[in-house]
C-alpha cells in the first residue's frame, strides 16, 4: 500500500470533504451539467468514494469508477446502494496503471481525471496519468480534470489566519509546488499547480480547452459560513462563484482549478 492509498484508507474522510466544500462541489456539478448531456459512457478516475459518479449515474449517465483506496471503492457501492442507482463497474485500481483494468481504447464519451493529477510529483507521472485517461476517451469526448492550486496552502492557512511557522514554507508552492507529507495532521502528498503550468499540460496532450475554472472564486475560505445560511441565500451565492468561475481575474482566489477539454477528432 502506497502513501496515499494508506491516507485515504486510514486516516482521512473524503466523502465528508465535499459536504464541507460546497462550492466546489457545486461549480463542478453545474459545469458537468452544462457539458454532459444525454446518456454517456463515463469512467471517473481517481473519483475517491464517487461523490461524481453517484451524480452522474443519478442523471442517467453508464459510470465506471477507478480509484486507489479500497475504501473509496467500498464506500462508493454503499453510497450507490442507498442513492438507488448502479455503478456499471467500480475497480480498486491506480490511474497509472489503466490499462491493467481497461483494455479497450476509445471506450468511453466521458473521463473524469479529478484527482490524480495533484497527487502525482513527477511530471512523467503527470503526463502518463493524462495519457492513459485519453487513450480510452472516444475521439470528440470530454475531459475533465482537477488541480490543485500552488495558493491552497495559503489560503487554507488564512482562511482561519493559523500560524503558518516560517513564510517560505508556504511561499515555496509558487515555485516548487510538491507537498511532502511530515505528519499526520498535514495532507498527503501532492502536487499543486499554477494556471500557466496546468493550461500547458493539457495543450501538450492535444485537448483543446473549453473551461478553466476557479471553483471557489469569492467563496474560498468561507464554507462554514456558507453553511449557516437559509437555502435560498446560500444558493444566490453558489450561482455568483458559478458565473465568476471562468473569470481570470479571480483564479489565484481558487484552491481548485477545474479543466475541461475535447479531445480531437481525427
Amino acid at each position: 500500500m502506497n502513501e496515499i492509498e494508506h491516507f485515504y484508507d486510514e486516516e482521512y474522510e473524503e466523502w465528508e470533504r465535499l459536504e464541507r466544500h460546497l462550492p466546489e462541489f457545486e461549480v463542478t456539478k453545474r459545469y458537468m451539467d452544462q457539458y454532459i448531456a444525454g446518456s454517456k459512457k463515463v469512467v471517473d478516475i481517481g473519483g475517491g468514494p464517487g461523490r461524481y459518479s453517484i451524480y452522474l449515474a443519478q442523471k442517467g449517465h453508464e459510470v465506471t469508477l477507478v480509484d486507489l483506496s479500497g475504501k473509496h471503492i467500498r464506500q462508493a457501492i454503499e453510497k450507490a446502494t442507498e442513492a438507488g442507482v448502479h455503478l456499471d463497474s467500480s475497480i480498486h485500481g491506480d490511474a497509472l496503471r489503466l490499462h491493467e483494468y481497461l483494455y479497450k481504447e476509445e471506450q468511453f464519451d466521458i473521463v473524469l481525471l479529478m484527482g490524480p493529477l495533484y497527487h502525482l510529483l513527477r511530471e512523467e507521472d503527470r503526463i502518463l496519468a493524462l495519457k492513459e485517461a485519453l487513450r480510452v476517451l472516444k475521439p470528440g469526448g470530454l475531459l475533465f480534470a482537477s488541480f490543485i492550486s500552488v495558493y491552497a496552502p495559503i489560503h487554507d492557512f488564512a482562511g482561519e489566519l493559523y500560524d503558518f511557522g516560517e513564510t517560505d514554507h508556504l511561499l515555496h508552492y509558487l515555485d516548487d509546488g510538491s507537498n511532502h507529507k511530515k505528519n499526520k495532521l498535514e495532507f498527503t502528498t501532492a502536487y499543486f499547480s499554477g494556471i500557466e503550468e496546468a493550461e500547458e499540460l493539457m495543450k501538450s496532450a492535444g485537448l483543446k480547452e473549453l473551461v478553466f475554472a476557479g471553483v471557489e472564486n469569492v467563496l474560498c475560505g468561507k464554507e462554514k459560513k456558507l453553511h449557516e445560511l437559509p437555502e435560498e441565500l446560500k444558493e444566490k451565492w453558489l450561482e455568483l462563484a458559478w458565473r465568476l468561475s471562468g473569470d481570470r481575474k479571480l483564479l489565484g482566489m481558487s484552491e481548485h482549478f477545474l479543466y475541461v477539454g475535447e479531445k480531437p477528432v481525427r
